[in-house]
């Protein structure tokens, strides 16, 4: 089971590159540096509410857009043209186009694969993935696709990881979850029970 972004894809070009050309098409000028501050703290913000929800970590494809609202929102402040620069990084982001393979992800998935291990791909990014990952490598070596907005919890919580075991008919000990993220991945993970591996992000 492999963590996504970070991990074996990374955004090309990157996040702060995209939401800086988005902005200046719509005639708003902001620098990457500003962009990628603003980014980080939006970011929390939004992780802050998920963990303060009733329950912690629950979510959907609602949420999940909701989410990224937000974000650009923070990032950008109440501009008129926010609703379509929401709505073109929304549709940039959901292009296998914008999406580059890691070259150590590419070497974990050929090493599991080599190994006769199964993958498959279980990440906090929402429904885009599920048209991203037949199209981008090493997305498309996995034969199953979990995406937070359709098991409808997020890591950490527990029930992420009891959703991919209930559909994988699998114990949590057949598991073992990749991931770049020392709380999301490999610490959610030993908490329920799977095997886990950190990567250098």
């Amino acid at each position: 089971m492999f963590d996504v972004v970070g991990t074996l894809v990374e955004p090309c070009p990157s996040v702060a590159r995209a939401y800086r050309d988005t902005g200046r098409a719509h005639g708003i000028e902001i620098d990457e540096e500003a962009i990628r501050v603003a980014f980080r703290a939006a970011w929390q913000r939004q992780e802050a509410i998920d963990a303060a929800a009733t329950p912690a970590h629950a979510t959907d494809r609602r949420r999940e857009r909701e989410r990224w609202q937000g974000i650009v929102a923070d990032v950008f402040g109440p501009v008129a043209a926010l609703p379509a620069i929401f709505a073109d990084l929304w549709d940039h982001f959901a292009d296998p186009r914008a999406w580059r393979p890691v070259g150590r992800g590419v070497d974990l998935v050929a090493a599991a694969r080599g190994a006769g291990l199964e993958i498959a791909l279980a990440s906090n990014f929402d429904e885009r993935l599920l048209a991203i990952a037949p199209a981008v490598a090493p997305l498309d070596a996995a034969s199953h696709v979990f995406a937070s907005s359709e098991l409808g919890w997020r890591k950490p919580a527990l029930e992420f990881f009891r959703a991919v075991e209930r559909r994988l008919g699998r114990r949590p000990d057949e598991l073992i979850l990749v991931g770049d993220d020392p709380r999301l991945d490999l610490a959610a993970a030993h908490r329920a029970g799977w095997h886990a591996r950190l990567v250098d992000g």
